[in-house]
């Protein structure tokens, strides 16, 4: 009986000396779990979607949780959403694309917790520690060169644009200095593209626009800030049969977008970007930043790969 209690006793002494070896459940020594939440108003856009999944499969090999909230377009859920975040005191916030301008609640929200935030081909405004991304004016200007020289350097162009997206923006602002360059080029309309459905949505002002213009040659061409809007132009522009007369280009190189491509009708050039090498090289970033490396400057751009009828196969 003596030997049972001393045994007992001994079973207690050693449960008690292990118990300073935890902090909150976690193992003294042991690689914290690092969280990082991913707010998106555009998971519904393809290329969105692909590039927050690579940030995710990258970042979980990382050893990260990850969580992804999207919005579909509304930007006070999206603030709200970044505010949840902070309120679970997570380890970062990723932006998935959208203008962080009108996120500035939840920016500062983070900020005072004293929480990273991070772009992904999003933008930069105060509370956002970096952005990666496309050199977004490149983009716009490789585009509208590769339509320029499809309309023979002359007539009338449709810009269809998206500005709550930053980039978007700005390859709108890339692609007008460029067809500016040519004096028998004019841009006659600026159309608003809306996001979701922007695939249906610039096939009906695409349809729209067709009517207000019927003459042929009235319109030359269409650039478009992504490949989408692209898509649903040339569908209305088939449609109308106008398919010899109007010359289309987008931007995000995507599958759809090449095949349109590759069949020779009115979708004549993307320029694809490397949304992998954006995943990849923000979730560097990140882990350089948790391991105590600040970045060194705001902006980490990468080129896009023009495509068109010789390369769209590859």
């Amino acid at each position: 009986m003596r030997k049972k209690i001393v045994a007992i006793g001994l079973v207690l002494l050693l449960t008690a000396a292990a118990v300073p070896l935890f902090s909150g459940g976690q193992k003294e020594g042991a690689v914290e779990t690092k969280t990082v939440a991913v707010v998106t108003p555009y998971m519904a856009n393809a290329t969105t979607a692909f590039v927050i999944e690579r940030f995710k499969d990258y970042a979980t090999q990382e050893g990260w949780k990850v969580t992804v909230s999207d919005t579909a377009g509304d930007f006070n859920l999206l603030v709200s959403r970044i505010q949840d975040a902070v309120a679970q005191s997570v380890d970062a916030v990723v932006l998935g694309m959208g203008d962080p301008v009108q996120m500035t609640k939840g920016l500062e929200a983070a900020e005072q917790a004293g929480i990273p935030v991070f772009g992904l081909d999003a933008g930069v405004t105060d509370g956002v520690l970096l952005n990666v991304t496309s050199d977004n004016t490149d983009l716009g200007t490789k585009s509208a060169q590769a339509l320029a020289e499809g309309i023979g350097k002359k007539g009338n162009v449709i810009l269809f644009t998206h500005d709550p997206h930053p980039g978007v923006r700005e390859r709108a602002v890339g692609a007008v200095k460029t067809l500016e360059k040519y004096p028998d080029i004019k841009i006659i309309e600026r159309i608003h593209i809306e996001v979701p459905g922007p695939v249906e949505n610039a096939r009906k002002n695409m349809e729209d626009l067709l009517t207000a213009y019927p003459k042929a040659g009235s319109i030359a061409g269409v650039w478009a800030g992504w490949d989408e809007p692209a898509f649903g132009a040339t569908q209305a522009i088939e449609k109308a049969g106008r398919g010899d007369e109007i010359k289309v280009v987008g931007i995000d190189g995507t599958d759809f977008a090449k095949a349109e491509i590759l069949k020779g009708g009115p979708f004549i050039a993307s320029v694809k970007q490397d949304f992998d090498g954006m995943a990849r090289d923000l979730v560097a970033l990140i882990k350089d930043y948790f391991a105590g490396t600040k970045p060194s400057k705001k902006w980490y751009k990468i080129n896009g790969k023009l495509i068109t009828p010789e390369n769209a196969a590859q």
